[in-house]
């Protein structure tokens, strides 16, 4: 088992100061194992609401919790949205002598229960899985081919990665969609996603998708909010500024898991990743995740022109305005567009992030930083 130490101090920080604490992610990312971490599941405090007799049991949940003291793990709460009322009633209590932590995949009622019966009470903590600060960057390559999924990346060959993956999406399509609460067409849903495929590191076009599926443009823009909410892609949205130019005001869409993605578009080896068209997407995907999940910026956006200048990555951290370019190429050189992109949107910097190993300057505020520099080569806290 990896170590998860950012998760886990945040997760400590947060129920400290938290009547009701949501670990929320994709399945399979390790919210159970971290969670059981710090409450083992045979405590009496641990409720997992996939057992039938449990959730039988929360039937009755404020007779059954308000006597607890200490910390109380719910896990797959999502399975019981009566529950959330009665959270807001436990959480309100004079000297609250418990302390609930809910796990969660998302779905349209976990998300709009924790609006509606937790707003103020709440803190939400957003899990993804492995990262390079977990498995150290000697591992970049493997991680970024099989994904964070953890039993993916763990797997004994790379045809055992691939095969969980694949399953991972038939189980994903086949029951966990319904089971959160979106009726979909697992059929329709996996067709929809492989064709994404095509698009990712590319701006979104709904109707271009809808008219291949023979779909209406509307139910093209449910499916891809349906595997948004579910952790399995980015939306990530243009800036617009006044500038007097023609932005691109369409999103780009980014699949977070490096290895779903290769599953689905056939990638199995190192190899089969060396010679696919989608090379460079998958790497500038990849890092683009390990950036964000480092950094946690306080806005993210992308940034393009018509007439062809752009920014992959536009970060507001702490006051300060850093873009990013993610080229996989051994020495990336300065460009007219960085030079361009570094004046439009006065930059306080801009990194060129890639997969080499030495960091060098291309001019005024502009630096070649190697992906593994960037995130903090000796581990850095996640969260």
């Amino acid at each position: 088992m990896i170590p998860r130490p950012g998760y886990e101090r945040s997760l400590q920080r947060a129920l400290g100061r938290n009547p009701v604490v949501a670990l929320v992610g994709p399945r399979q990312c390790g919210k159970t194992t971290l969670a059981r971490q710090i409450l083992p599941p045979d405590h009496l405090n641990y409720f997992d609401l996939e057992d039938p007799l449990v959730a039988g049991l929360m039937e009755n949940s404020k007779t059954l919790l308000e006597g607890l003291k200490g910390l109380v793990v719910i896990d797959e709460a999502q399975r019981e949205p009566r529950l959330f009322p009665v959270l807001r009633v436990l959480a309100d209590r004079p000297q609250n002598p418990a302390t609930f932590l809910v796990l969660g995949s998302a779905s349209p009622e976990l998300s709009r229960q924790s609006a509606e019966s937790l707003a103020g009470r709440v803190e939400i903590i957003e899990m993804q899985g492995l990262n390079l600060s977990e498995t150290g960057i000697q591992s970049a390559n493997t991680l970024w081919q099989r994904g964070g999924f953890p039993r993916s990346f763990l797997a004994g060959n790379d045809s055992d990665s691939f095969d969980w993956r694949r399953n991972f999406i038939r189980t994903f399509l086949e029951r966990d969609l319904a089971s959160l609460g979106f009726g979909m067409s697992p059929a329709a849903m996996g067709r929809f996603w492989t064709m994404l495929a095509h698009y990712h590191g590319q701006t979104w076009n709904g109707n271009e998708i809808a008219a291949s599926m023979g779909i209406a443009p509307n139910t093209a823009r449910s499916y891809l909010d349906a595997l948004e909410q579910t952790f399995m892609v980015r939306r990530l949205l243009p800036w617009h500024t006044n500038l007097g130019k023609r932005l691109v005001k369409t999103p780009k869409i980014y699949f977070r898991d490096s290895g779903v993605f290769h599953a689905l578009a056939g990638i199995r080896s190192p190899m089969d990743l060396l010679m696919h068209p989608k090379l460079g997407a998958s790497w500038e995907g990849f890092a683009l995740e390990e950036i964000l999940q480092c950094h946690q910026p306080d806005d993210a956006y992308f940034y393009a022109v018509h007439s062809g200048c752009e920014l992959d990555l536009l970060m507001f951290l702490q006051g300060r305005k850093v873009g990013v370019e993610f080229k996989r190429a051994d020495a990336p050189k300065l460009t007219r567009s960085m030079q361009t992109v570094l004046a439009d949107l006065d930059l306080d910097e801009l990194w060129v992030i890639y997969p080499g190993t030495r960091s060098y300057p291309l001019g005024e505020k502009i630096k070649v930083l190697p992906l593994g520099e960037c995130l903090g080569s000796s581990g850095v806290s996640v969260v």
